[in-house]
């Protein structure tokens, strides 16, 4: 996380810039711990102090106990237990079973080729972090059929883990001819475009011109 005096001052006034928590309206943040200091700190990379924008900003108006009840507590190791459950559950999908099926008899035939196949969890923000998918119901079915739709492009199966109201988690498989930052230029410019077409009104609140998605991502090798 970037040190207080790089923030801009709207991140200052901002608790989430300075209490360690999760993200309290996605429940994938909440299971594998991913704070929500990430997301902010993709947003402030993209952008200058002075224009700054963040329409999570919250001001500190709580009282102490009242924000300390937002914090997550967890006994040691239970961390990596949530982490473990989580990703096993992933990992145990009928797909990935298959593909794992098929690799083997790929081996079997070829022993002596080399195949690919790599897992990935990405997490990116709506641009400015603007709560666009609101009601999430509204536009879930939308866009996990158009993140299902990027395998193609990437050579491989992609999945919407999870839809936060201003960020998305996918799970990402790639055969590795894509460099990580293609896989996501592609994913993002791909659903981009497709939502906009079912939902024309989203444009407006970027100014007409803007795309829904914020340039950075965070991006980890799972599996």
């Amino acid at each position: 996380m970037s040190s207080s005096n790089e923030l801009p001052a709207k991140c200052i006034e901002c608790y989430k810039a300075t209490v360690s928590r999760f993200h309290r309206k996605c429940r994938f943040c909440n299971e594998l711990e991913f704070e929500e200091s990430v997301l902010c700190d993709l947003n402030r990379c993209v952008q200058d102090i002075a224009d700054f924008q963040c329409y999570a900003f919250q001001p500190i108006l709580r009282l102490v106990d009242a924000v300390i009840t937002h914090v997550t507590k967890f006994d040691n190791g239970s961390t990596k237990e949530i982490r473990k459950n989580s990703l096993a559950e992933l990992l145990k999908s009928d797909k990935i079973k298959y593909e794992r099926a098929l690799a083997l008899q790929k081996l079997d035939r070829d022993p002596e080729g080399v195949y690919v196949q790599l897992k990935y969890h990405f997490a990116w923000s709506i641009s400015h972090r603007r709560a666009v998918f609101r009601p999430t119901e509204d536009f879930f079915g939308l866009v996990y059929d158009t993140f299902l739709g990027c395998g193609e492009l990437v050579g491989g199966f992609v999945n919407l883990l999870y839809m936060a109201p201003d960020h998305i988690h996918a799970y990402v498989e790639s055969d590795g001819e894509l460099s990580v930052e293609e896989l996501a230029h592609r994913i993002k410019g791909f659903s981009n475009k497709a939502i906009l077409k079912k939902f024309p009104h989203i444009r407006d609140m970027f100014g007409g011109g803007a795309g829904i998605w914020d340039e950075a991502y965070f991006v980890e090798t799972i599996g």
